[in-house]
């Protein structure tokens, strides 16, 4: 039987993705900014397309249809209509968005046939288009290891909706009811974090792991003000403190009255005002989550839940809600943002457009997320060799006693194995690893490696069979999409002293055995490792733990702040030799800094090699 192929692509807003089918069963998923190296690139995904036409050794002809996650025509409907309403005060705002619609994003269909001929210049695509929340409602439902489960969709805005549910049936998805922009969780908590000084759509992480520092004295008059909760489960802003309707400022003094402070400009101090908003709009999302879906579970009667949509990416409330909404089970998308839209897109016309029949996988159909570029070890040896790049090879055993040894001696490892990851976390295949028991481990890793803020915390990971023993957690998180607590007989005291302090004056508290990914609430963002879907960071967990009697890890992405994660062994040596990582693994190849002295000049090293 000849195979069907469809191609699923998300683009032009936030971050750009393609994501391949063969008769239903993910080829691959790939997100643009991995090739372009530009982070969060909304552009045209044409090098992820190329990598999964290569991936699947196909040509652009054999696709039977190209699916695009939304429906511009909804969307500049929407838009038209919101500018119309605010008139004349939003002209700033149509000014600038208006003649880029008219320009491409009105005739989408060709410009993505334009950007494709780039690949073959003769092939006319079939073009076909999904609803956004249905995109990302399909990208939680269909790889999810449920039969039967409510599907809610959580972002900042689609074509009109914000936040949507839906029930989800063998191969069906049937709406149930859904809220309208401008009232929005995700811009909400945008809002917030660009009042912070953040930016927004990438910043909204840094006001979720700042938010433990402080306290939520402003809850309940957000509570009061900002949002109202209704009976059914909804919800609605008051609009009068919000104005990303009508201007391109998503806020003005309105909102900044009632803080009783200016908004923080970017990079200035961190100060406990700070912290406590960040604390305060945190409290306020977890409570809307978990009022919206607990009336979902007593509206569908459903067990299983599935999330999507970026709001999907709060872990902290996601755990808020495994614990306090109801469900059995919950599965998250781990790419729930828009470029997990292009999964859902081609899913969604798979099953409904073409009403084929669903395979459920037992844990899940995306294969632990590792969905891009892998690259064989003669590729790698090629390019090290080719660019005079020192290194020592390794076989499996060896690759796996040499890390242990490196991380148990407090280096900092850059780990590069397998198939890239989709979404935004790394997972294991590019990542950096450190030894979690470290003291100063978080410390080193955000100013000497990440160059990131110091208030922000790293992740564990932990094989899954010993994430009972460390932590306060029931089940698997493979996605790194919950929080958990450190188990209290691995707490370390902290004086009474130290308890009275407020804010970053707690970052260097030792609160755990294990301090690097210890956070000031004694939480943990989680990565449980099984064998089924990780084999290869299994492997190096088991060997770390018969040395160490312990399976934690230090993991976090493979990049500096303000680039993507890496995807080549080019990319990887790049920041390897820009940062303080000690030693990178690439495969079986282990590269070190004191065989790369000859690399210490940037612009020598920057000029001295290629990856054909």
């Amino acid at each position: 039987m000849k195979a069907c192929y469809i191609l699923g692509i998300s683009c032009f807003y936030h971050d750009s993705g393609a994501a391949l089918l063969r008769n239903g069963t993910l080829v691959g998923a790939a997100q643009e900014e991995r090739f372009s190296r530009i982070k969060h690139d909304s552009s045209f995904p044409l090098q992820s397309i190329q990598y999964l036409l290569n991936e699947a050794k196909i040509g652009l002809p054999e696709i039977e249809a190209i699916i695009y996650y939304e429906k511009p025509f909804i969307t500049f409907e929407r838009l038209l209509e919101t500018h119309l309403y605010n008139a004349p005060w939003g002209f700033k705002l149509f000014a600038t968005s208006i003649p880029v619609w008219i320009k491409e994003k009105l005739f989408l269909e060709r410009e993505i046939k334009k950007h494709l001929k780039k690949i073959d210049p003769t092939h006319n695509p079939l073009i076909k288009y999904s609803e956004h929340h249905l995109s990302h409602a399909a990208s939680a439902f269909y790889p999810s290891p449920y039969k039967n489960a409510a599907i809610v969709c959580v972002d900042g805005v689609g074509e009109w909706a914000t936040t949507s549910v839906w029930v989800g049936n063998e191969n069906q998805i049937l709406p149930v009811c859904e809220t309208h922009f401008p009232h929005s969780l995700g811009l909400l908590y945008s809002t917030i974090t660009a009042y912070l000084g953040f930016k927004v759509n990438s910043g909204e992480y840094k006001v979720m792991g700042l938010a433990p520092y402080g306290k939520p004295v402003y809850f309940e008059k957000m509570m009061a003000n900002l949002i109202d909760l209704h009976d059914d489960g909804s919800y609605s802003l008051n609009m009068k403190y919000f104005t990303y309707g009508s201007k391109i400022r998503m806020f003005d003094k309105s909102l900044e009255e009632f803080f009783g402070q200016k908004a923080r400009e970017p990079e200035s101090q961190l100060t406990d005002f700070h912290m406590n908003v960040a604390s305060s709009v945190q409290a306020v999302l977890e409570k809307a989550m978990i009022h919206l879906i607990s009336a979902v579970k007593r509206k569908t009667s459903e067990i299983n839940l599935c999330l999507a949509g970026g709001v999907a990416l709060n872990c902290v409330a996601n755990s808020k809600i495994l614990n306090e909404a109801g469900f059995d089970n919950i599965w998250i998308q781990p790419a729930a943002g828009d470029a997990g839209g292009a999964i859902g897109a081609a899913l969604g016309y798979w099953h409904l457009g073409l009403k084929n029949s669903r395979e459920i996988e037992p844990s899940d159909a995306l294969m632990g997320s590792y969905l891009g570029p892998s690259y064989e070890a003669i590729e790698i040896k090629y390019y090290l060799e080719k660019n005079n790049i020192p290194y020592e090879e390794l076989n499996l055993e060896t690759r796996d006693i040499k890390t242990c040894e490196l991380l148990e001696a407090g280096k900092i490892i850059g780990w590069f194995q397998g198939r890239m990851e989709f979404g935004p976390r790394a997972l294991g295949h590019r990542s950096i690893l450190g030894d979690a028991r470290i003291k100063d481990m978080q410390h080193r890793m955000n100013l000497k490696v990440k160059f990131r803020e110091s208030f922000r915390p790293f992740a564990p990971i932990v094989l899954e069979e010993d994430v009972g023993k460390i932590f306060k957690f029931k089940g698997v998180s493979p996605y790194m999409l919950f929080v958990a607590d450190v188990n209290d007989d691995l707490r370390e005291k902290i004086s009474p002293a130290d308890e009275q302090k407020f804010g970053i004056e707690r970052l260097n508290q030792i609160r755990s055995k294990y301090p690097a990914i210890t956070h000031v609430d004694y939480s943990a963002r989680l990565q449980t490792v099984s064998r089924n879907r990780s084999p290869i960071l299994h492997s190096l967990l088991t060997k770390y733990k018969e040395r160490n009697l312990t399976s934690v890890l230090v993991n976090t992405s493979f990049n500096v702040r303000g680039e993507p994660i890496v995807c080549t062994p080019q990319d990887a040596f790049k920041c390897f030799m820009r940062t303080d990582i000690d030693a990178l693994i690439l495969g079986n190849f282990l590269i070190t800094k004191d065989l790369n002295s000859h690399f210490t000049d940037e612009l020598d090293w920057r000029k001295s090699y290629e990856l054909d």
